[in-house]
């Protein structure tokens, strides 16, 4: 008997159409889950994608636009003939990070940029304000050692530290990046790279040097 007098065995070969796209949605929703979940690493990211296009074209394309930026701004140092001890470059899992030290920008217990320093910041920001970066957010952040502040200015290193991150924000805006595209914050001795004092609570001079800094964080919007 042909299937066009048996109507049901023709829909029983086309059950497994139903579970096939049932199976389909649920994957779906599983793998959109697991992404709300995730924490997306945008330094491997990039990499990873780069090394895709690469694969998948079989020829050396455009690195992703953070790969280049980590490259031009390593140029720009190299450039200034500027040591790490002054200006640091180096990514974390958000994007690129730029470390200032505190004592080569500022004077002690001050905001105020020191002018040697200034010809450095403002190349600095016409590499981030150009086109092909002005994507990118800029997170500035001011942190300070242990050691208290007490002025009428600052009345303490919450203030001192905010303010140095603003004074860096300010130049960057004055020289023509997008307001939208900063932001300025103060941690005043909360987030140490190493430890302020040894075991019996006596000061680490050297250690405290490396706590005093002001850190630029570049990451895709």
């Amino acid at each position: 008997m042909s299937d066009r007098w048996n109507p049901k065995k023709q829909e029983d070969k086309e059950d497994w159409l139903m579970s096939y796209a049932d199976m389909l949605t649920l994957l779906l929703a599983f793998f959109v889950l697991l992404l709300s979940m995730s924490h997306i690493d945008a330094v491997k990211y990039a990499q990873v994608e780069g090394g895709m296009a690469k694969d998948i074209g079989k020829r050396d394309g455009d690195p992703p636009p953070l790969q280049k930026l980590q490259a031009d701004m390593g140029e720009l140092l190299k450039g200034m003939k500027v040591d790490d001890t002054q200006i640091a470059l180096g990514t974390d899992d958000r994007g690129l990070v730029l470390e200032l030290d505190g004592s080569s920008f500022f004077e002690p217990g001050s905001a105020k940029l020191k002018e040697a320093q200034l010809p450095n910041l403002i190349k600095m920001s016409e590499l981030l304000t150009s086109s092909r970066y002005n994507a990118f957010q800029v997170e500035i952040q001011g942190h300070t050692d242990d050691t208290p502040v007490s002025t009428q200015e600052f009345p303490s290193n919450w203030e001192l530290s905010a303010a140095r991150a603003s004074a860096v924000v300010r130049l960057f805006i004055s020289k023509g990046m997008n307001p939208t595209r900063l932001a300025a914050e103060g941690f005043a001795d909360t987030h140490p790279k190493v430890a302020n004092r040894d075991a019996n609570g006596n000061p680490l001079p050297v250690n405290q040097g490396i706590n005093r800094r002001v850190t630029i964080h570049v990451f895709p919007r």
